[in-house]
């Protein structure tokens, strides 16, 4: 484990000075959360020989019992990082998405054929960060920035200084809060920045043990099925995911009156134990679920009961899109500057698109000088702010797609009609964005729809490619000295 100080850089009275330690240190960086996000982040940096420790507030971390919806956005990174073969090996492909009403009744059917679901993308990245630089249990408290470094203090007491501070810790980010609290007064922060997160819903998932093929044949299936139900008379909506491993993960999400929790204290907490959770899977024991052998329809209490109780997590979801994304040494990424709820399954590709561009401008820097950083946030928030904020819209018209209310239902009834042209561009413009890391050997990219613009790449590649040429000479003019 690591000591206060040992990390980055030392206390200021033992600094020389800023000019020696610029000229020969890359910039060292601290993020804050080890979820989908922050863990690309860090293995992004290992790849590129950059100084980095991640700090994890849980002791044991443990990802949601859920599937992700993953295709070609990130299939060039996930080949660069040397893992798109094992994530294929554990992945499903997804032949459809399927709104159905409680009575099973078909509302409307989505093609999905490029994407594919996989619920253990998390363990893939976890195995490629090393151990010593994943801190557990270390909870981020607070900072103080200057010109020269970011001193951080963790709620052990702990100091640690860094040239760059991540916050990767969720929608409940202290490194967002602590941020916005330091720009207070100085009119950079947006009304929306400032206001509550609006907490919407309640989501209850878990997986189940390995399946019995005869009673659940969809298991048996090459191809995935999701199923999204409506609760025609309820305030809840469940869907059902079909894994390569043949269990069946399951959600179930309860929609609120924003306008009566987003401000109450008691929905602040993510997780509120196991005894919430078993309550709320005795209130949707009896919602119908398809899938059963010969037509048989099952019920979610079928699931519940072949799900283990460690696998069973009731959480909190919140949707919101922040503009301020940066300030000095200090950036945020994924669900700590704009938060989608899972239904759309965007989430955690968006995660990881954020890495990506970090992480370019972040390796491509001149020297770790406030100037040069700043400048490098202020490029990585106009790359990828446009597009998250296309993400969330889009997030918000499939929720409303799985919504309660009388515009949810108009909406349902629409896309009755509606011809798959429609649909096809839309998933035309959600596989767009497939980002690469300029410091590490391109894929070719096979997709067949054109690349949106990644300037985080066209940029800092003929920078990369410069240092690349340098390194050669100066290892020639050695070679010739030494000869």
């Amino acid at each position: 484990m690591s000591l206060p100080f040992q990390f980055g850089r030392p206390p200021p009275e033992q600094i020389p000075s800023q000019t020696s330690y610029e000229a020969s240190s890359k910039p060292r960086v601290l993020i804050a959360g080890a979820g989908i996000g922050g863990l690309t982040l860090a293995i992004l940096l290992k790849k590129a020989g950059v100084p980095f420790e991640v700090f994890e507030r849980n002791r044991d971390v443990k990802q949601l019992d859920s599937v992700m919806a993953l295709g070609a956005p990130i299939a060039p990174l996930l080949q660069q990082l040397g893992i798109y073969d094992d994530l294929v090996k554990i992945a499903k492909p997804l032949a459809e998405v399927n709104v159905i009403t409680d009575d099973m009744e078909p509302v409307y059917t989505m093609n999905m054929d490029r994407l594919k679901e996989a619920p253990d993308l998390y363990d893939l990245l976890w195995k490629q960060v090393p151990r010593e630089n994943i801190i557990l249990g270390k909870s981020f408290h607070n900072f103080d920035q200057d010109k020269k470094s970011v001193l951080v203090r963790c709620t052990d007491a702990s100091k640690y200084y860094c040239d760059i501070l991540i916050g990767a810790d969720g929608a409940n980010s202290k490194v967002r809060e602590n941020m916005y609290k330091s720009l207070e007064g100085t009119n950079v922060l947006s009304a929306s920045d400032i206001a509550p997160l609006p907490y919407g819903y309640i989501c209850l998932v878990g997986q189940t043990n390995v399946l019995d093929p005869e009673e659940f044949p969809d298991v048996k299936e090459e191809f995935c099925k999701d199923y999204f139900v409506v609760g025609t008379n309820s305030k809840y909506t469940w869907c059902t995911f079909i894994t390569k491993k043949n269990t069946l993960c399951w959600m179930v999400i309860e929609f609120l009156d924003r306008a009566a929790t987003k401000e109450d204290e008691s929905f602040r907490h993510p997780n509120w134990g196991s005894q919430a959770a078993e309550t709320m899977c005795n209130q949707v024991r009896d919602f119908k679920v398809p899938g059963g052998k010969d037509g048989k329809v099952h019920t979610l209490g079928d699931l519940i009961d072949r799900t283990p109780k460690d696998r069973i997590s009731r959480i909190m979801l919140e949707e919101k899109l922040f503009s301020t994304w940066h300030s000095g040494r200090v950036a945020l990424l994924g669900d700590a500057c704009h938060k989608l709820i899972p239904s759309s399954g965007q989430g955690a590709t968006s995660a990881m698109h954020d890495a990506v561009a970090l992480a370019n401008w972040i390796v491509s820097l001149e020297s770790p000088s406030m100037v040069d950083v700043n400048n490098a946030f202020k490029e990585y928030q106009a790359e990828r702010y446009p597009i998250a904020k296309e993400e969330f819209e889009q997030n918000q018209g499939f929720t409303n797609v799985l919504g309660k209310g009388i515009r949810s239902a108009i909406t349902r009834s629409v896309l009755r009609w509606l011809p798959d042209s429609v649909w096809d561009g839309s998933l035309t413009k959600m596989v767009l964005v497939r980002p690469q890391a300029s410091f590490l050997p391109l894929v070719e990219d096979k997709g067949t729809v054109e690349l949106a613009p990644q300037p985080s790449l066209t940029k800092t590649l003929p920078i990369i490619k410069e240092r690349a040429l340098t390194k050669e000479r100066a290892a020639k003019r050695s070679s010739v000295i030494a000869v």
